[in-house]
């Protein structure tokens, strides 16, 4: 991955906020988005909206430049970065865990490639979008469950829509108009497998256990999950766990063994393994370079940080 444009901006650094530590909460966010250091992941789907000037991302296996008026929408699981965004830049949006995610009726097309690792890419907004995604992030805060469930549907409906208007599905670089979309039904499994994922992603679960929250039989549930998000039910209970251990690895002290065992992992091989796979490091290493890249950044100097290219 090329070096990033941050030079001495304030940065974004993995591990700072809750995004990595806690990937079954669904937060909002409107604010200037602060380069990011290095690349970083969560167990949430993002959605981006620029309300003003641009912001330029590097994901897997493609790049996207968003501009004023631009929604995309991308799997988190995904190792990425927000490598230079303008000093005027604001944008707004949401981290939606799974079970928020499949509460939207959105075409399978659409959801499956997303859990692929493609991007959304919409310009069809309008002045609305400004004044909706303010409020919702203002009811997201304002300490009121109902307000807060209010926007949470409203936002749900407003991204079902980006189905009925022009959108690219990236890197493909070409217009697409799914029409299948998820049974009800279906959702309504899904939504209660990642519910019940979601409050015991740290104890020793399977897909025995899932399926049965779910009242699935478990090749059915298996089958689902798969067709649905392009991975395994073991991959996303992974994934979840993967999230939370990163953000634990940020916090001075931290000790590898303790953290693959509070992160749900029955060893430290499993989860040498697992973090080695998403990072392309291990968690020793990424633990040393984070806390590189915090002595630098007190110090207003920009890390030249050794940079491994994830495994997929």
């Amino acid at each position: 991955m090329a070096e990033s444009k941050v030079g001495h901006r304030a940065v974004y650094q993995p591990g700072a906020s809750s995004i990595e530590g806690l990937p079954t909460t669904l937060q909002m966010f409107h604010t200037h988005p602060p380069p990011m250091v290095k690349p970083h992941w969560h167990a949430q789907v993002e959605v981006n909206y620029l309300i003003r000037g641009t912001v330029h991302y590097r994901m897997n296996d493609h790049e996207i430049q968003l501009h004023a008026g631009d929604i995309c929408l991308f799997w988190g699981g995904q190792p990425h970065q927000m490598d230079d965004s303008s000093e005027d830049s604001i944008y707004a949006g949401a981290h939606l865990p799974l079970v928020h995610f499949f509460r939207m009726r959105l075409p399978l097309d659409i959801s499956g490639r997303l859990m692929r690792g493609e991007t959304l890419v919409t310009s069809a907004t309008d002045a609305a979008d400004n004044e909706n995604f303010a409020r919702w992030y203002r009811y997201a805060r304002s300490g009121d469950p109902a307000k807060a469930e209010h926007a949470v549907a409203e936002l749900l409906l407003r991204l079902e829509r980006i189905a009925f208007e022009p959108y690219l599905m990236l890197p493909e670089k070409r217009e697409y108009k799914p029409s299948e979309q998820v049974h009800p039904q279906s959702s309504r499994s899904l939504a209660r497998m990642c519910d019940f994922v979601a409050g015991n992603f740290l104890h020793d679960i399977d897909t025995v256990d899932i399926a049965k929250a779910a009242d699935l039989h478990p090749k059915y549930a298996m089958n689902l999950f798969k067709k649905c998000t392009g991975m395994t039910l073991s991959k996303y209970v992974n994934l979840l766990r993967l999230s939370r251990a990163q953000a634990m690895l940020m916090r001075d002290g931290a000790n590898v063994l303790q953290v693959a065992m509070d992160s749900g992992f029955g060893s430290i091989s499993a989860f040498n393994k697992s973090f080695r796979h998403i990072a392309g490091m291990s968690p020793s290493d990424f633990r040393r370079d984070m806390r590189m890249v915090t002595a630098m950044s007190v110090e207003g100097a920009q890390p030249s940080l050794r940079r491994s290219a994830p495994q997929f």
